[in-house]
């Protein structure tokens, strides 16, 4: 039997597969509904936070044409960007929303940001860190509206490289917001804005540089869950370039935040240890078994970059890849820096300072990015509890893996209900003592089957004996 088919949840599967997810959420103990005096504190804030630069001293950028670029239908807009190619190289302006003025230290929305830590992205939906007349209205920076941000400035050299650097606070007013696919489709047509038209100079540049210091971006096809009018979907699809692009406009960004704190000596740093030596011989050995051998002195940025995509063996060995580097954290220091700064992938120090809007520690980075690149007294607030963020963050962020791993396992186990008996081809990821994991061709779906003695890349034909939506159980077992 073909295992072709298409990869929306069946209508028999979509009130279990809803009911499903609730329990999730109640399993979980996720937030729900702010409280009240949350609400009240957001809503007096929207309304005493001014977006006039002369009441507020704010720089007037608004003549500058930034954008947005996000996921279609975003309305947290944490980031803008403004590009401009120059003789010399380039002038990047990225404005990051001002969410500190919108929070009162010690106030009952910073407190229930403390608990949240970040907003969870749920199949059912999102739950937001803060509340959304801020996070999605009076901070968000939606076009066409005055909004206040921080507003990073990058003098670049014809390598992307920065020259000079300077942060400050003011209003900007963003011209359009586009999503990837229609900013990929503009630049591909050669009708983007001014705004855009260097950003795949940039992307470039910038890419040459994160291999130049050994770093690597592995830009794996990734499974996303999609909700719709229709209902629950799988999408497997590679990101585009416009996306691989962006995200180096942030990392740009990271980068120059802790460098500002490494020598201000205060801030909190997104750190990665160096893979472990024998995990990096086992993936050597495993792309030498694949037949796409990683070459003794190839960096390996630059040999994950050699591979196609579309290979079975390259799925498997970027499957592996995902997995070399273990062990991201926060380091927060006043004083003497970390003993370790870098963040491992990226290969140079990284600081999360992009999205304060959905990342509780951005609203710390800033303000103290801001407080030394303009020679301000560092807040209080923000030193004195700078200790606590690396364990609330990595709270938040174990319960936003859990909550991916079950939400996805959930809506795959729903994707095959029904289908109890039906072969599907696969390929083989990694075998393990507890199993071996194979994705599934169509639907893409991922598991861990017993019994199964097959190398990694190898195809495979698997039968379906049980899909299970409350619990996201899915059992396959090797077809004959």
């Amino acid at each position: 039997m073909s295992a072709h088919r298409p990869r929306l949840v069946p209508v028999r599967a979509h009130d279990e597969l809803v009911e499903s997810l609730a329990s999730l959420r109640a399993e979980l103990e996720l937030p729900e509904a702010f409280p009240a005096e949350v609400e009240n504190e957001a809503v007096r804030a929207v309304r005493t936070v001014s977006a006039e630069p002369a009441n507020a001293r704010l720089d007037d950028l608004r003549q500058i044409d930034f954008v947005t670029i996000d996921p279609a239908g975003s309305t947290d807009l944490d980031q803008a960007l403004h590009l401009e190619r120059t003789a010399t190289g380039a002038v990047l302006h990225y404005a990051i929303a001002d969410l500190p003025v919108f929070v009162t230290p010690g106030g009952a929305i910073d407190g229930e940001a403390r608990r949240r830590g970040q907003t969870l992205y749920a199949a059912d939906g999102r739950i937001p860190l803060h509340p959304v007349v801020i996070s999605e209205d009076a901070a968000s920076l939606l076009p066409g509206r005055d909004r206040r941000a921080f507003v990073w400035r990058f003098v670049l050299d014809d390598g992307a490289r920065p020259l000079e650097t300077t942060l400050r606070r003011g209003v900007i007013r963003s011209r359009a917001q586009w999503s990837y696919a229609d900013a990929q489709a503009s630049i591909d047509a050669g009708a983007a804005p001014s705004a855009l038209q260097a950003l795949p100079w940039f992307g470039r540049r910038r890419l040459e540089r994160e291999a130049e210091r050994g770093g690597a971006s592995l830009n794996v096809p990734e499974v996303r869950i999609v909700a719709d009018h229709d209902g629950y979907r799988l999408e497997r699809d590679a990101p585009l370039p416009v996306e691989d692009w962006n995200a180096q406009v942030s990392l740009l960004t990271g980068m120059a935040a802790a460098d500002l704190m490494l020598r201000g000596g205060i801030g909190i740093l997104r750190t990665m240890p160096a893979a472990d030596a024998d995990d990096v011989a086992a993936f050597r050995a495993l792309t030498a078994a694949l037949g796409m051998p990683w070459a003794a002195g190839v960096e390996y940025g630059d040999y994950l970059r050699t591979l196609d995509r579309g290979s079975p063996s390259a799925l498997a060995i970027l499957d592996a890849a995902t997995g070399l580097f273990r062990g991201a954290g926060y380091a927060a220091f006043d004083g003497a820096p970390p003993a370790d700064p870098l963040q491992a992938a990226i290969a140079a120090p990284y600081a999360h300072a992009t999205a304060p809007l959905r990342r509780l520690v951005d609203r710390w980075s800033l303000v103290i990015c801001d407080a030394l690149a303009n020679r301000h007294e560092i807040p209080d607030w923000a030193r004195e509890s700078l200790g606590s963020l690396p364990k609330i963050m990595a709270r938040s962020e174990g319960l936003a893996n859990r909550l991916d791993a079950a939400t996805l396992d959930r809506v795959e186990a729903a994707l095959l209900s029904g289908r109890q008996g039906s072969t599907f081809q696969g390929v083989v990821l990694t075998q393990r003592s507890d199993g071996t994991r194979v994705q599934l061709a169509e639907p893409p779906v991922s598991a861990k089957v017993t019994g199964l003695d097959a190398p990694a890349g190898s195809t495979v034909r698997l039968r379906l004996k049980t899909a299970d939506i409350a619990s996201g159980t899915v059992v396959l077992e090797p077809a004959a």
